[in-house]
């Protein structure tokens, strides 16, 4: 009874210790749940432009034109654009992060009236935001760059596992090397050598 029962003690301490699960953290959980569409370069681009306008305007309405968050809300919309662009389009995501900054910084700038005013405005505001917009176009600029990479590791690794799994699949030759000729396989039909009869 005693050696049956430290047997299946053993059993269920194996059992438990194989059976057990990594538990994943909550941050990876949460990010998992988040949407991960893929943008053209084009859709990626009017994606940052509206996003930053419709923030710009709320910070207009909200917190008076603050600087400090237009400049914070910048940076993820920028690590956005550059994540949900699809891996083709990887090189616009750094050309069209600053262009949607410069749509955004637009309702914020608080130009005169007129267009040499507002033009005045803006390019004043683009050289006072230089900083977050250097911020945000490097965020932009690395995530692409890492995306490219993996992209690029993952595309060489097909060929190999393809490979490797052919030669799995390949037929082995069998056992004992060459099979042996059959005697008389070689010789020509018809023409088999006949005994001569004697004279």
């Amino acid at each position: 009874m005693q050696g049956a029962f430290g047997e299946s003690a053993t059993v269920y301490r194996a059992a438990g210790s194989a059976g057990r699960v990594r538990a994943v953290p909550p941050v990876l959980l949460a990010l998992r749940r988040f949407p991960d569409p893929r943008l053209t370069g084009i859709g990626a681009g009017l994606f940052a432009a509206l996003t930053m306008f419709v923030l710009a305007c709320l910070d207009r309405l909200l917190f008076d034109s603050s600087e400090l968050v237009y400049g914070l809300l910048f940076l993820p919309v920028s690590a956005l654009t550059a994540l949900w662009v699809r891996p083709a389009d990887l090189v616009t995501a750094p050309i069209s992060v600053p262009i949607a900054f410069a749509v955004g910084v637009f309702p914020i700038s608080g130009g005169s009236a007129g267009l040499g005013g507002q033009t005045m405005a803006l390019v004043t505001a683009l050289a006072v935001h230089a900083g977050w917009l250097y911020g945000g176009t490097l965020i932009a600029g690395l995530i692409a760059s890492v995306r490219k990479v993996r992209h690029l590791r993952a595309r060489r690794r097909q060929p190999l596992a393809q490979g490797c799994t052919g030669a799995e699949k390949a037929p082995r030759p069998a056992a004992g090397g060459v099979p042996k000729k059959v005697a008389g396989a070689g010789a020509p039909a018809g023409r088999a050598e006949r005994p001569r009869a004697s004279r």
